[in-house]
């Protein structure tokens, strides 16, 4: 049997995923519970509970983090698995109830596939209640399933893309990540080389950076092409951080997207990062030393650097 490349070999990290197929679209749960915090990069941004990552809220850690298509309609999708998780007495306990705490992040695919069909509360159940730690499915699932990229010409010459996972190795820990990329730009590989993206007309790829510098442009592109995008991330380890650590994991993080998207985080792109610890969950633990934290960090990085090429390549 292989070994778990994925973000479920992070000891704690349950994923599962649902989706309609026929309408192009899904969503994607992580079950903890874990620490996290979000990086927001990108201006065309969705999501739900986003507060309850700040180092300021009194929720110490969070239940279930959701990933979903279906734009902001999508987010109905959180309720299902809230639904869930109270249903098996978890959450944060309140003086009346246990109160699940899942964060929620959304794409936009509702140019493809069936636009009146978006992910909520059934699909969201759907997705947790097959969340376990086998490895990640990859490829058009879950959150991935309408995914394109390559969007500066439109929809007709975008390319179909999905969700990736990988593991970046280390002396500390396991760091892992997952994304969910439906990005505006071009996916390219650790050479520079694009592998998926906006196609020529004549075949090959536009170079969607490139056309952009040189002033080239289709017509249209900023008013009707192009404009409805965004990658998700969830980069996690088992090694004990607190969330004001998971920020500096998670601003490093970020560089995996800027590596492998051209351009990435756009104004016409919802990019987000979030950065999860399944060690020591709930405790408020001090800051590690940087020059500790920088080499986690930056394995944060390369795995998710290497999700997102693999989301296109799984398709």
């Amino acid at each position: 049997m292989s070994p778990n490349r994925s973000l479920t070999a992070v000891a704690g990290l349950q994923v599962g995923h649902a989706q309609d197929v026929a309408a192009r679209t899904g969503c994607t749960v992580v079950l903890g519970p874990f620490t996290a915090v979000v990086e927001v990069r990108g201006l065309a941004t969705g999501s739900r509970e986003l507060d309850a990552l700040s180092p300021l809220h009194v929720v110490p850690c969070c239940d279930a983090l959701l990933l979903t298509g279906g734009s902001a309609f999508g987010l109905a999708a959180a309720d299902g698995v809230v639904a869930w998780l109270e249903e098996h007495g978890r959450g944060f306990r309140t003086a009346a109830a246990r109160v699940p705490i899942v964060p929620a992040a959304v794409l936009y695919d509702l140019a493809v596939g069936d636009a009146s069909v978006r992910p909520g509360p059934a699909m969201g159940r759907a997705a947790v209640e097959t969340a376990g730690p086998e490895p990640v499915e990859e490829g058009p699932v879950g959150a991935g399933c309408g995914a394109t990229v390559g969007k500066l010409a439109g929809p007709e010459f975008a390319e179909p893309s999905g969700v990736g996972s990988a593991v970046a190795e280390g002396r500390e820990g396991t760091v892992a990540a997952l994304a969910a990329v439906n990005a505006f730009g071009d996916v390219v590989d650790g050479d520079g080389s694009i592998v998926a993206g906006c196609r020529a007309p004549g075949g090959g790829y536009r170079d969607t950076a490139r056309t952009l510098r040189d002033g080239s442009a289709p017509g249209g592109f900023g008013e009707r092409l192009g404009r409805e995008n965004t990658t998700l991330g969830v980069v996690a380890t088992d090694v004990p951080l607190g969330r004001t650590d998971l920020q500096v994991v998670a601003r490093q993080a970020v560089h995996g997207l800027i590596r492998r998207l051209r351009p990435a985080a756009t104004p016409f792109d919802g990019d987000m990062v979030f950065a999860l610890s399944t060690g020591a969950v709930g405790e408020r633990l001090a800051p590690r030393p940087l020059h500790e934290l920088l080499p986690l960090a930056l394995r944060a990085e390369e795995a998710l650097a290497e999700a997102v090429t693999r989301a296109v390549r799984r398709t």
